[in-house]
């Protein structure tokens, strides 16, 4: 099904959507973040491997615990955001090929080839981080995408056993307009693109 979108929702999801760095007082629900989840799962993976594993930081304590991982200037957000969640990728992602995959064995491509499992891992689960902002976007919650934290203590801390890594973290919430900075550019089609 291919449906222009209105201009609104064009709007919402990338035009005037933005990263937000201050946060209202105003709950998330356990039901947002499952219908969050519910949307975002449909987005396309390479032989629909989904590799993203999530971890959503919502209660006080758990706040505490990820906001003495990241750098100090996203300290504040962590702590401020109703929810903080964690994006990982799961480098054994292929062992649930065959119930997500079952048209044929792509299981057997990428056991005992950790690093090209790692890489498709990686690629994918980012791919899926992206959708997650757009359905979080799309179901009226904004966004804080986050980079600056130390990934090997995340990882011990709210992804023990070695199997996810994690990507990227992403605040949700509602945003405070105060805290917005000025609209950044983007480069032109010209600078980045090219029809062959």
């Amino acid at each position: 099904m291919s449906v222009r979108l209105d201009d609104a929702t064009l709007d919402a999801l990338f035009r005037a959507a933005r990263t937000q760095n201050k946060w209202l007082d105003k709950p998330v629900t356990n039901d947002q973040l499952i219908e969050l989840y519910d949307l975002m799962k449909w987005g396309p993976t390479s032989a629909n491997g989904f590799p993203i594993r999530i971890v959503f930081t919502a209660s006080s304590d758990a706040r505490k615990r990820l906001a003495a991982l990241v750098f100090e200037g996203n300290r504040p957000k962590v702590l401020a955001a109703p929810v903080t969640a964690i994006l990982g990728y799961d480098v054994e992602f292929y062992e649930w090929l065959p119930r997500l995959f079952p048209h044929r064995d792509m299981r057997s491509a990428f056991v005992g080839k950790p690093q090209f499992a790692e890489i498709a891992a990686f690629r994918n689960g980012t791919l899926q981080g992206g959708y997650f902002i757009l359905a979080a976007r799309a179901l009226g919650l904004d966004t804080g995408p986050m980079s600056g934290f130390d990934n090997a203590a995340v990882d011990r801390e709210f992804f023990p056993g070695g199997k996810v890594r994690s990507n990227f973290i992403c605040a949700l919430g509602y945003g405070d307009p105060s805290g917005l900075f000025d609209r950044l550019p983007r480069p032109a089609f010209s600078e980045v693109c090219s029809i062959v």
